[in-house]
């Protein structure tokens, strides 16, 4: 099962990077292969959010959508993310956000199975290019941020 865990130290506060993470219905504005995001459903457990959001995505002349539930700790700043319906037989993304001197450490994981192997194998090496600028994206959109006078 493809897989990818990065850790990157960012000077950026663990707050801002945990808002721009858990601020889902802003994808579409800076990740590229995220071309529509809805939040369907949203609960509270335990004092956290669980979001149930479905996001189009489009890479290599596809588009797919799916559903996922995003589980929301801004106490310890941690998102999980877990397909509920979609292309993908396993799907799960992972963020941590942790005080490093005057920023923070971010650690993400993902990992997934595309239950069809036509699409695994058409769609399987765009996702996993995806998958290696996913923390990227978010760096630059801290970065865009940051630099946006209020």
């Amino acid at each position: 099962m493809p897989s990818h865990v990065e850790s990157r130290i960012l000077p950026y506060h663990p707050d801002t990077m945990y808002m721009i993470v858990s601020n889902v219905e802003k994808y579409p504005e800076f990740l590229p292969w995220c071309s529509g995001l809805r939040i369907l459903a949203c609960e509270r457990v335990g004092g956290n959010d669980h979001l149930i959001a479905e996001m189009l995505v489009g890479f290599s002349g596809l588009r797919e959508r799916y559903i996922s539930c995003v589980a929301l700790d801004p106490a310890a700043q941690i998102i999980d993310v877990t397909q509920l319906e979609g292309p993908f037989r396993h799907m799960e993304t992972h963020w941590r956000f942790t005080p490093e001197g005057d920023g923070c450490k971010v650690d993400f994981s993902i990992s997934f199975e595309f239950k069809n192997r036509l699409l695994a194998t058409v769609a399987g090496k765009a996702f996993e290019r995806v998958m290696l600028k996913m923390t990227e994206a978010f760096e630059l959109r801290a970065r865009a941020l940051s630099a946006t006078p209020t």
